[in-house]
């Protein structure tokens, strides 16, 4: 029960790193692209954002699982070999007293380990608004986008679009021909239609 208690505590602590995840991945990725990406955002979306990335892309799953296995492995490591002082210069490097059992020793490494990964996930969902943003930046410079949808507005108007994101409330695509980004409430659109690669 007492292990429970405990992770219930952590919990608004989650919540809150998982909405400074999304907001950082988001505004970066958005501010190259001179959009206030908070002015077209909900709290809910800013939320899922990174759950979203991580389920839409199964390379980044893998990547934050083999990165926490890592982390874990290493930490396995230094505990099997506490003994040896070059473990010994390491742990005391980090103010972690050497001493005490195997299972104290256990306890001492799990702040560091949590540290650790929360700064991992950090910079991997920085590094992938930065990378995203730029990405989208020079294809909208260059006119080299895939049209992936065609989008038919409330006037019946069709037109072929390259997706930039939705979130529960806009679009945000760039109409074939165009290099100017559009932001379209969801409520205008009447049909959203995904164009076969060829």
């Amino acid at each position: 029960m007492r292990y429970l208690e405990k992770v219930q505590s952590l919990l608004p602590l989650g919540y809150l790193y998982l909405i400074v995840l999304g907001l950082l991945k988001e505004s970066v990725m958005f501010y190259q692209l001179d959009i206030n990406i908070l002015k077209y955002s909900s709290l809910t979306d800013i939320l899922i954002s990174p759950v979203a990335d991580m389920v839409t892309n199964p390379i980044l799953i893998v990547m934050i699982l083999l990165m926490i296995l890592l982390f874990f492995g290493f930490q396995v490591l230094l505990i099997k070999n506490s003994h040896k002082n070059w473990v010994q210069k390491l742990l005391k490097g980090y103010r972690i007293n050497v001493d005490p059992e195997k299972k104290e020793l256990r306890k001492a490494m799990i702040p560091a380990f949590v540290l650790l990964v929360a700064l991992e996930l950090l910079s991997l969902f920085v590094g992938l608004g930065i990378g995203g943003g730029n990405r989208i930046k020079k294809r909208l410079d260059t006119q080299n986008l895939r049209y992936n949808y065609k989008l038919t507005t409330g006037s019946d108007a069709s037109a072929e679009i390259y997706m930039i994101d939705i979130n529960s409330s806009y679009y945000f695509y760039v109409k074939k021909g165009e290099k100017q980004i559009r932001i379209a409430p969801v409520s205008t659109i009447n049909n959203l239609e995904i164009i076969k690669k060829k």
